[in-house]
């Protein structure tokens, strides 16, 4: 039987599976992917957290659905920093990004429509976990490349030490765990 951690999200009680990422460390999945009540439930407490902000931007995958929840929630839009250069984005803006969850390095883009739409706003950086702060760290490149100002960055979880910074807002704490 699959080890797992359970914990409430948004008073949503979840199983979350563990994972081995390392010799010595396993990780528990939040997958949010499918999931319309934690979902919307996270995303209603994030917003009672966040400061104003005109805009949402959020990496490339598991956090669009945030994204987009929040969105609809609050009357704001929201854009995807995504992991490649689509035929429809002009003069991208491009960084490189290194995660716990990834085998190898990526790199973030935003497009010419994109940059227009978040120059000389306050931007809400919203991910679905916070972990190394490596995902954070590019978009927040992306954002003041563009021009843009950040309003906060926000996650449903916040991984490990990621906890302890001051300087994210979460919902709960999601535990490391070592063999």
């Amino acid at each position: 039987m699959a080890k797992t951690y359970k914990m409430t999200i948004a008073g949503c009680e979840r199983e979350l599976p563990l994972f081995p990422v390392s010799d010595s460390l396993e990780i528990a999945a939040f997958i949010i992917f499918g999931d319309v009540e934690l979902t919307v439930k996270s995303c209603a407490e994030l917003l009672k957290k966040v400061p104003e902000f005109d805009v949402i931007i959020t990496p490339e995958a598991k956090s669009i659905p945030l994204a987009y929840e929040m969105a609809r929630q609050s009357g704001k839009p929201y854009i995807v920093a995504r992991k490649g250069v689509k035929v429809y984005m002009r003069s991208p803006l491009e960084v490189s990004v290194n995660s716990i969850t990834t085998a190898s390095q990526q790199h973030l883009y935003l497009g010419e429509d994109e940059v227009e739409q978040i120059k000389n706003k306050k931007v809400l950086i919203v991910d679905d976990v916070i972990s190394t702060g490596e995902s954070l760290a590019a978009v927040r490149s992306l954002i003041n490349a563009a021009g843009a100002k950040e309003a906060a960055s926000c996650a449903v979880l916040a991984e490990g030490d990621a906890a302890d910074r001051t300087d994210i807002i979460y919902l709960e704490k999601l535990p490391l765990f070592f063999k």
